[in-house]
């Protein structure tokens, strides 16, 4: 093995033993004859010695930070009073015998541990800033909360299941990312705003508790809490009221917060009515931990309208989406839609929306009617949701579900500017991954492959350009400080 431990397990229990140990070089400090190198992995870092008689003296001090090495060495309790009580391994050092480089580092773009580096260079060099302790922290967070919420629900009963990434493109509310077929030339398939339909379809296939770590894309503009490719907590369950969702939730939410913080949410969360968030609060998503601290304050807003009237295509939309349940399904939904609400519910939490759901009608009658009102004729609707509705004529089950935005819940929880603190790769501000240079050109032949060709306005193609000039200049720029440093 290239190592016998990881370096968070050196403690006191192994002195006087041999170790090999391997990680990147944290710093080095020369006192002397004395070299004392800081090595790190993802669990701690070790405080290790080595003396100017060691044949590889004159090979650790030209060690550039973050080269990648092992040590061999024999582990000592580290001298009264020298001890770090902020380290796992605090108490212990090793007395470095041998060490091998497995690759030297050339100059960084900037120290990992520099605070106030530009958000474009961090991610450029993403490889380097997820080494830094704050991200490395905010990831085993993220696995802790997500391993939380599926033992959870497995213990529930529910079930795991993996829903298609190639799909078609439905009216949703948000554009869809498209991918040409190339075996299907001029079709298309869309990559999934959310698991809706097909988590749908698993209810009337009998799978009654269903849920997914989901990956979900929307081609939207962007914020700080707003990625092109996001993770939802995807749920859904058959023979439900609306009663059964928000204690399945409220029952989540207490065991994740328990295992991940060690709080003792308080449960049920408090209800209020959309009408009365919006007068009230003036908004939908309210911060209520005035009220409240609460560190943590949820609340439902329940009751939203079905219909909203669309003043520019003079038409009605659904409020949230077409698959919601009415609470009224008289002939009164098409005489007066805005009066209708629909049975859906939003999670909120320090004035952030969490979680969206509904009661989903599993009537094909009830669905053409609503389709109808907010425009979709029966041709269309056929067109683009005849297999749902073809579905749910075969025996469709009540069911209703929710999704729970993981990356925002994260970044809530630790306390992250934005979410793309909270997220291993992602995209910056203007959906592009500087780091791999993605979005990028594909060749002729790609091209024709799959039957596209390109149609790109001069104006972009300036913009394009301008951003990535701007990108080398900033880059030479932090290239041209961490000289100056030195």
């Amino acid at each position: 093995m290239e190592r016998t431990h990881n370096i968070g397990e050196i403690n006191e229990s192994l002195i006087g033993k041999k170790v090999r140990l391997c990680g990147w070089v944290d710093v080095t400090r020369e006192h002397g004859k004395v070299i004392f190198l800081d090595l790190r992995d993802r669990y701690s870092k070790v405080q290790s010695v080595i003396i100017a008689k060691n044949s590889d003296f004159e090979t650790v001090r030209k060690l550039p930070k973050e080269s990648c090495i092992a040590v061999e060495g024999t582990v000592n309790a580290r001298p009264k009073g020298s001890e770090n009580p902020d380290l796992l391994t605090g108490k212990v050092e090793v007395f470095i015998n041998k060490i091998e480089v497995f690759n030297l580092c050339p100059d960084l773009p900037f120290q990992l541990d520099e605070k106030g580096v530009n958000e474009d260079i961090r991610l450029k060099y993403r490889f380097l800033d997820l080494r830094r302790q704050e991200l490395q922290k905010n990831l085993f967070f993220r696995h802790k909360l997500i391993k939380s919420f599926r033992d959870y629900f497995d213990k529930k009963d529910f079930i795991e299941i993996e829903t298609p990434m190639l799909g078609k493109s439905t009216p949703e509310g948000a554009r869809d990312y498209v991918v040409p077929s190339r075996v299907n030339p001029g079709k298309f398939y869309a990559l999934p705003q959310s698991p809706q339909l097909y988590k749908q379809l698993l209810m009337v296939s009998g799978y009654d508790r269903y849920f997914q770590i989901a990956k979900c894309l929307r081609d939207e503009d962007l914020r700080a809490d707003r990625q092109p490719e996001f993770t939802q907590l995807d749920v859904e369950m058959s023979f439900v009221e609306v009663e059964d969702i928000y204690s399945i939730v409220e029952g989540a939410m207490k065991h994740a917060f328990k295992e991940t913080l060690g709080i003792d949410l308080k449960i049920p969360f408090k209800r209020i009515p959309y009408d009365e968030a919006m007068k009230k609060y003036k908004s939908d998503k309210p911060d209520l931990r005035s009220e409240t601290k609460e560190e943590y304050a949820f609340c439902w807003i329940v009751n939203f309208p079905m219909f909203e009237y669309n003043k520019e295509e003079k038409k009605y939309d659904a409020a949230h989406h077409p698959f919601c349940m009415p609470d009224d399904i008289t002939d009164n939904m098409e005489k007066n839609p805005l009066q209708i609400k629909a049975k859906t519910y939003d999670l909120v939490l320090n004035g952030t929306e969490l979680l969206s759901g509904s009661i989903r009608i599993h009537n094909p009658e009830i669905q053409a009617r609503v389709f109808k009102i907010i425009g979709i004729n029966k041709e269309d609707a056929e067109k683009k949701f005849g297999f749902l509705l073809k579905a749910l004529s075969y025996g469709a089950p009540i069911h209703g579900g929710f999704a729970i935005g993981l990356d925002r819940l994260i970044q809530i929880l630790t306390k992250a500017e934005s979410i793309r603190e909270v997220i291993a790769f992602p995209k910056n501000q203007s959906a592009q991954d500087t780091m791999s240079d993605c979005p990028a050109d594909i060749t002729e032949r790609q091209m024709k492959e799959i039957h596209i060709k390109l149609d790109v306005p001069v104006s972009s193609l300036k913009k394009t350009s301008e951003k990535k000039e701007s990108e080398k200049e900033s880059s030479k720029i932090a290239k041209k400080d961490v000289k100056k440093k030195k």
